[in-house]
Parts: structure tokens; sequence; C-alpha cells
């Protein structure tokens, strides 16, 4: 080789650019329980995006017809993996089954009522690629009508916050610094951090999963992706809230009671405000509110019927 082409040989070789770099394997997890109708459409959205390598979807139970159409996508598309006959073992269970079984690098939970918009699932793992671990990145979840979902983004939640979110007195007014529900702010133009993010569309490197033991099973329904959040951050990550990465979510789809849905809400809430009290003080204060919490979550539906009674 002669001296002026020794010049220009690269020592390291150069870094690919983002389009050529190779792309980690991307798993969706949906934990799937007496869905109802939008069940389909949301199994075609993730089989439409691009994006996605693989699709575990956890059968916690589903009606004979739901069931069917289960075991056809499975058995059409080799995408599809099916985990069923193990019973409604609650989400949190039955979303760590599916984390286990799926072999992606990079997992995003995706409630059976979400349809993922066009770039969601590329949003959230262009976003998280090159954070510490742990990190998790929760998407911008939206009505029906497209304006943002309450829940999509909260602030930190604490027992006080927690009842007067509930029973709807942190609305306005001088109790509105407790309001949890930040789906009235701007929307940011990158995504940002922010203390909690919505369940039902959501991403995190296996590492990250890992590292903070997934979800916690005693958690059967509700405030498990409040607890996780709160984990990754008490482990010294980063919890992200990205606007660009949209899912409709319709909600209350289930054919299972509200009333029982709240409740699960409710109890939930309790065991978090509990697990996470620091010294005997917080742990009495939270065990001496537990009723409350559950109180409030569970009036929410029937307040919800009356509402809607006619006058």
């Amino acid at each position: 080789m002669n001296s002026v082409a020794a010049k220009i040989v690269a020592v390291e070789p150069a870094p690919a650019p983002p389009e050529f770099a190779p792309r980690r394997r991307v798993s969706v997890v949906m934990v799937v329980y007496m869905t109802g109708e939008a069940l389909e459409e949301s199994v075609n959205c993730v089989l439409r995006d691009p994006g996605v390598d693989e699709l575990v979807i956890v059968d916690n139970g589903s009606t004979e017809e739901e069931a069917a159409s289960l075991a056809a996508f499975a058995a059409t598309d080799r995408r599809v993996r099916l985990i069923s006959g193990h019973g409604n073992v609650g989400f949190a269970r039955g979303a760590n089954l599916g984390a286990r079984g799926a072999t992606g690098e990079v997992l995003v939970f995706l409630n059976p009522d979400a349809f993922l918009q066009e770039g969601c699932v590329a949003a959230l793992v262009r976003e998280i690629e090159g954070r510490p671990v742990p990190c998790i990145v929760g998407g911008r979840v939206l009505n029906a009508d497209r304006t943002e979902q309450r829940g999509a983004r909260r602030g930190e939640i604490t027992p006080v916050s927690a009842l007067l979110s509930l029973s709807g007195l942190a609305r306005g007014g001088a109790l509105r610094r407790y309001e949890v529900h930040l789906e009235d702010e701007a929307v940011p133009e990158r995504a940002i951090s922010t203390p909690t993010i919505s369940g039902a569309c959501f991403c995190m490197r296996r590492e990250d999963f890992d590292a903070v033991g997934g979800f916690d099973e005693r958690y059967f329904l509700h405030v498990e992706d409040v607890d996780l959040c709160w984990r990754v951050r008490q482990a010294g990550g980063l919890v992200l809230f990205h606007p660009k990465a949209e899912v409709v979510h319709l909600g209350h789809t289930s054919q299972v009671s509200p009333l029982k849905v709240e409740f699960h809400k409710g109890v939930g809430l309790a065991r978090y405000f509990r697990k996470r009290a620091d010294g005997a003080p917080d742990l009495a204060l939270a065990w001496l509110l537990s009723p409350l919490v559950v109180g409030a979550a569970i009036a929410r539906p029937m307040m919800w019927r009356l509402r809607r009674r006619p006058t």
C-alpha cells in the first residue's frame, strides 16, 4: 500500500447510518381476557405494522368465538404465537408469561382494545435505543376522537393525589395541584420525562424489563403499570412519554363488569401505596386510607351509571 492510500484507510469501521444499522427484533405482547369486538382489529393493526417481528398473544380467557379467531391468526401467520390454557392469571402474570415466551430484544406491551397508529412502534423503538438501563417509553394514548386519553401521562401518584383524582376534587381550584392526570397540558414536541405512563402501549428493551424483574404479579388488574414506572425510577432509570408514538385506545370494551374492574384498580392502588411506604408512619397512613381508596374506585362506575340515567 502506498503512503497516500495508507493515510485514508479508516483505523476503525465507520458507524453505519441509522437506516442501515442492524434492527433489534421487536415482539408485541398482548394479554387478552374477554376483550370483545375490538380484539380482531387490534391484532390486525399489529400485523400490518412493518416494525413488528412477532406478536405474542396471552389468552387469559376468551369466548369460544374469540378463541377460534386467535387460533386462526396463529395458524395463518407465523409471526403470531398464542399462549393459552393457563386460565385467568391476571394481567401482570400474563404479561410476564408473554415476555418470557417472546423472542424479541425489544418488547412492546399493547392492550387488546388498542389500535397502533402508523409509525408508533418505530418511534418507540428509536427513542429507547441508546438510553440508560432501565428505561420505559410510553406512547400517546388517544380516544376514538383523537383527543388524548386520561391516564396517558401522569404525575406522581400518592394516596392523597389518588383520592382527590378519583373523586374528581382535583380537577380545579386550589386542589388542582394534586391532579395526577396531565392530558390537558400542551403536547410536547419530543419525548419527555414523566413519572408515569399508560400501560396501554409502552416499550422496554428486554434488559430493561429483566433489570426491574418484570411486572409485580401481586397486582391482578390495573396499577401494575404505575408500579413498574415507579420501580424503573427507583432503579435510577428513565420513564418517557413519546408524543409521536400514537395509539387509539377504545377502553371499556371488556365484557367484564366495570364494578369488578374498578374494584381491582382500588385494591391495586392500596397495595401500591403500602408497597412504596417509606417508614412506619407512611405505612400506617397507607393502611388507614386503603378502604377509602377502594371505596372511591368502586364508586366511579356507580356515578357513571347515575349520570347516564335519564332525568
